[in-house]
């Protein structure tokens, strides 16, 4: 997902007490969403659910996954964004940024030869063709089975 979406994200938005575990993703007072197609379900994969439980056990008295970037007044993404390429850089070698692990996670995709609909749907990246709009998509357990395959 987009940083932004990410950190504009309430705990209650994330789903680990299902059969599939899973992000719903969907539009805030405090966060837009940046095209119709970003409003989606991510299912987590193991490591994602790990983390998804370290975030729900922090900051027990908020309502907010990131309440240090996130409050009912704003989203502050390019503070989370700012702090996290600082810290990349003092890790990596190379001058990466946040964003890139956007773009990497499409090439990841790719790389498995996950179908294109797939890729747009998990990402939220707008749809090329009116006939990708028809329907509702697909279903939760079919972008987990690609998912789980990076």
């Amino acid at each position: 997902m987009r940083l932004g979406e990410g950190v504009g994200l309430l705990k209650s938005d994330i789903n680990l007490d299902c059969e599939i575990p899973h992000i719903r993703l969907i539009s805030h007072p405090w966060r837009r969403l940046k095209t119709n197609s970003s409003e989606r379900y991510i299912p987590l994969t193991k490591q994602a659910q790990w983390a998804c439980m370290r975030i729900l056990e922090h900051s027990k008295d908020s309502l907010f996954a990131f309440p240090k970037y996130t409050s009912l007044k704003g989203c502050h993404a390019n503070s989370a964004s700012a702090a996290l390429n600082k810290w990349l850089k003092g890790k990596l070698s190379k001058p990466y940024v946040v964003h890139g692990f956007r773009h990497s996670f499409r090439d990841r995709l790719r790389a498995i030869e996950c179908p294109s609909e797939i890729i747009d749907q998990l990402g939220g990246w707008s749809l090329r063709s009116i006939g990708e709009g028809y329907g509702r998509g697909y279903g939760l357990d079919v972008l987990h089975k690609w998912i789980s395959k990076i």
